[in-house]
């Protein structure tokens, strides 16, 4: 299609007021500003009493927020939560069978360090295509599990904890990254959770929270790992778990900047309601989606059946017969046409599918997002399938 013919096209009359969807960082919360951070302790060392106050501070905030329950523990650690979860699979996996689930991008790279890096003995990997979850059915809970809460790159969410039960042999370690302060996690069934300031209260990245149990805290105390540990990934000194890192003494220098900005966010979610409100903003946002799909000819969720459906990473799959009828590599051109079209006019940044996922688009719905802002987009969603179609059809 010519230029001037993409000018006759008639475009929305609505724009989002924030186009920001990216599903990580994610957007700030609504009326977020610079001046927001304008008390960080720059040029101050962490170590400080108010630098290492700060941090304490995230944790108890965010504890609050949470409902963790009260002989948890919970710290901040280095590379988001990336690094959560790496510094829980070498420190805990080797003990005992392990069962991964694996049903988006980064629960398949768990299963690949279990396997392939910490070469866990008995590791079974229960897989799913994108948009389905494993069989819970066939998990065997007196081993140790891995298991994403929900999929960030899959649009997929584990219902509820009903699956686990309260009593198990293994330790349940979950990655909580786009679940946390928008899905209600149960806490006595899970051991070891993690999420990073980045998702759903649109912090800044390069920090996580490590949340233990004390199940957990027992393994590490009375099981040493079965390997050599770099600093990085240490959580135990001399048999004892170390409990500075819980209590606002990070591992390594954290940036007294972004630990300004999670408070800010932590203040916010506070200050509209907590967790319950976090919640309800974001089945917010997915019900718009959802009542725009229902009347789409052109578009379906990635997630098949609507109790695994997230809403945070909103994945959406092109089932129109035009997109259909092309081959692999033109129905991936054709996706990034839609999502670049959406970009040039500044009405949704960063919604494509990830990388390893069918070609389509991921909304972020998390609490920042306002779900004005996603209704104002869903029109401009047709505009540009609309003007796709007409190229490649």
């Amino acid at each position: 299609m010519s230029a001037a013919s993409l000018d006759t096209m008639t475009k929305p009359g609505v724009r989002p007021a924030n186009p920001c969807f990216s599903s990580g960082p994610c957007a700030k919360r609504p009326g977020w500003s610079l001046d927001a951070l304008s008390g960080a302790l720059l040029g101050r060392s962490h170590r400080a009493p108010e630098g290492r106050a700060r941090l304490n501070e995230v944790i108890t905030r965010s504890r609050a927020v949470l409902g963790l329950p009260d002989d948890w523990k919970l710290g901040i650690v280095p590379a988001s939560d990336t690094g959560a979860v790496e510094m829980v699979l070498w420190s805990l996996v080797g003990e005992r069978p392990v069962d991964v689930l694996a049903f988006e991008s980064f629960s398949a790279t768990w299963a690949d360090d279990i396997v392939n890096q910490l070469h866990a003995p008995a590791a079974r990997v229960l897989t799913a295509d994108y948009g389905r979850l494993p069989d819970l059915g066939q998990v065997d809970w007196a081993h140790d599990v891995v298991l994403a809460w929900n999929g960030t790159t899959s649009g997929v969410r584990i219902p509820d904890g009903a699956p686990i039960p309260r009593d198990r042999d293994g330790l349940v370690i979950c990655d909580a990254t786009s679940a946390a302060f928008a899905m209600d996690l149960p806490w006595d069934r899970l051991d070891v959770v993690t999420w990073s300031w980045q998702k759903v209260l649109g912090g800044e990245a390069a920090h996580g929270m490590l949340a233990l149990s004390p199940r957990a805290v027992r393994r590490l105390e009375e099981t040493p790992p079965p390997r050599a540990l770099p600093k990085i990934f240490r959580l135990t000194a001399k048999g004892r778990l170390i409990e500075g890192i819980f209590k606002g003494d990070t591992i390594n220098t954290p940036s007294m900047l972004c630990v300004e900005d999670a408070l800010d966010g932590l203040r916010w979610a506070e200050a509209v309601g907590g967790l319950p409100a976090l919640i309800a903003r974001s089945q917010a946002n997915l019900a718009v989606v959802a009542d725009w799909v229902a009347g789409s000819d052109w578009a379906s969720f990635l997630a098949a059946d609507p109790a695994e459906r997230s809403s945070t990473a909103i994945c959406l799959t092109i089932v129109a017969p035009w997109f259909m009828a092309l081959d692999a590599a033109t129905r991936v051109r054709a996706a990034r046409r839609i999502v670049s079209l959406l970009e040039a006019e500044g009405v949704a940044l960063d919604s494509g599918s990830y990388r390893d996922a069918p070609p389509g688009l991921r909304l972020w719905g998390g609490a920042t997002v306002e779900a004005d802002d996603l209704r104002a987009l869903m029109p401009w969603l047709d505009w540009a399938e609309a003007l796709v179609r007409a190229e490649f059809a």
